[in-house]
């Protein structure tokens, strides 16, 4: 294969400013991060430790295999909205006796663990990842609930998340749920429709209503060891499978449900499982990506140090220049890339992205997009050439690609650029971004020019005055207004994303998803529809 070279020089003004505006988006990610991480805060997780209880994050150091990787999913979900940061449960991929799982912890020290529309939103996103990547699923449950203030939001989309653990049941993708607490109304139906089910003696409450509820509706004094108990569901109901002693020994349950599943992954195990590393220094990714995102920068320089041993054998590297496709392989993992390496997507992009997608099902090849796009060009010769046809041909095979899709926003993704490039519309497998990456449909300027414009024609067909002030105040609230809400924080925290992710850890982020991917076959599409030539 071919090796990349660099032209990066590291001494550069420009390098150095990169680095210092990526490294200060970096400090606000980890600042953002740390305050799910602090879960409800000191003086409930001191009250939850009080009570002999570990924390959702203790609880999923203790399954997943020593010293084994945990790539945590959405950590910032629920960020500039009225929740929680975090959105009071951790979701991830980890390794637990050797098996690639998807888990789903909710945090009690959060409101009790009570489920919040972010709640349900990165619940389900953690399902469909299960479901799509044939991964088993652990729920380590203790949760009080609906958020009932919002239940309007989550009592009738909520059902989806117990209809999904059947689906994951019924393709033989199993399930297991271990009770730390309550998993009271809706949330007794986690541990009644997963596979596997431990309770914890004398901790443990399922029920569809506590005592107090029974009493309004039937008139009934219940207590809760007679109505929910783990003793009770052990011995009398049958909900609990196992009945454990304590938190760890549940944990250890959980794990032992893992080991006897004789899990076999589908995919093909990596074509090298001694994969060279990258030939250049990851950490010099934080000066190549753009402070300013109008400025391009080189894929490849990204690539250099992704890809094993830097290697990657370009597709058609003179035609449609502004979009670098090939080959490499990540991990040991072989996969085909689309990179943007000048924002505008032109007719000569789209159709080179379009026979690169079919290349890639024909092969049973992954395919990785690292966004850097402005959308599709614009212009009366562009649309006279053709550009929406184009456009539409690249759209139609991203649509209709079989293969697994990762997709990396590395600076912007705007318009349609962000369509033909796998955005989350386009149910690429994962979707990461990097800290300083936005995404819209344009740019803040563009966007209050557009509207100052179609003000600017109104008036004239209305025979009034142009208010320029007004229109000058109008287009910096726009500016403003698009410039936070197309910020990485600001989506990830709507779940438009997996995670923002240091750049430095992208290889190790990747090399995670496609060991996860290949849980399950790897095959291209058969065919695909109607292509406008």
């Amino acid at each position: 294969m071919s090796t990349l070279d660099t032209a990066v020089d590291p001494t550069s003004a420009a390098f150095r400013a990169n680095r210092e505006a990526l490294l200060e988006r970096i400090a606000e990610l980890d600042d953002t991060v740390q305050q799910a991480r602090a879960g409800g805060g000191e003086k409930y997780v001191a009250r939850h430790h009080g009570r002999g209880k570990l924390l959702p994050r203790e609880r999923i150091e203790l399954l997943l295999d020593q010293d084994s990787p945990f790539l945590e999913l959405s950590p910032v979900a629920g960020y500039g909205t009225d929740f929680p940061v975090g959105a009071s449960v951790v979701t991830g991929i980890g390794v637990v006796e050797g098996v690639e799982c998807l888990i789903v912890a909710n945090d009690p020290t959060v409101r009790g663990g009570a489920v919040n529309p972010w709640s349900l939103a990165k619940t389900r996103r953690a399902g469909e990842i299960a479901l799509a990547n044939r991964l088993p699923m652990v729920n380590l449950v203790e949760s009080a609930g609906a958020d009932l203030p919002t239940q309007a939001e989550i009592f009738i989309p909520g059902g989806r998340v117990f209809r999904d653990l059947t689906r994951l049941s019924a393709e033989k993708i199993p399930t297991v749920s271990v009770v730390f607490g309550n998993a009271t109304a809706g949330g007794a139906y986690v541990p009644g429709m997963s596979d596997y089910t431990i309770m914890i003696r004398d901790r443990s409450q399922v029920y569809l209503a506590g005592p107090p509820l029974v009493k309004m509706a039937t008139g009934e004094d219940a207590d809760d060891e007679s109505l929910g108990g783990a003793a009770m569901h052990a011995t009398t109901s049958g909900l609990a499978d196992f009945l454990a002693a304590d938190e760890r020994d549940g944990i250890r349950l959980a794990r032992q449900c893992v080991r006897r599943l004789n899990w076999r992954k589908l995919g093909p195990s990596p074509r090298n499982p001694h994969p060279q590393p990258p030939k250049y220094d990851p950490e010099e990714l934080l000066g190549i990506v753009s402070a300013d995102l109008r400025v391009p920068f080189d894929p490849r320089e990204v690539l250099a140090r992704v890809l094993d041993g830097s290697e990657f054998d370009e597709f058609k590297p003179a035609y449609g220049t502004a979009l670098v496709t090939g080959w490499g392989e990540l991990h040991g993992y072989p996969v085909g890339v689309l990179a943007n390496a000048r924002g505008v997507l032109f007719s000569a992009e789209a159709q080179k992205a379009a026979q690169f997608i079919q290349l890639a099902n024909a092969t049973d090849t992954p395919l990785i997009f690292l966004q850097n796009t402005t959308g599709y060009m614009v212009g009366t010769s562009y649309e006279q050439g053709g550009i929406i046809k184009h456009g539409a041909l690249m759209i139609n095979a991203v649509s209709n690609s079989k293969v697994p899709h990762l997709t990396v926003n590395l600076g912007a993704s705007y318009g349609a650029g962000n369509y033909g490039m796998c955005g989350r519309a386009y149910e690429p497998r994962f979707l990461f971004t990097w800290p300083n990456a936005k995404s819209a449909v344009m740019g803040p300027a563009q966007l209050a020019g557009v509207l100052s414009i179609v003000a600017r024609q109104a008036a004239a067909a209305r025979g009034q005055e142009f208010d320029a002030d007004s229109d000058a105040a109008m287009r910096m609230m726009v500016e403003q207004q698009i410039e936070s809400q197309s910020g990485a924080l600001f989506l990830s925290g709507r779940l438009y994303d997996d995670g923002v992710i240091d750049p430095r850890d992208t290889r190790t982020v990747l090399g995670l998803c496609l060991s996860a991917i290949h849980n399950g076959p790897v095959k291209g599409a058969d065919g695909f529809g109607v292509f406008r030539m």
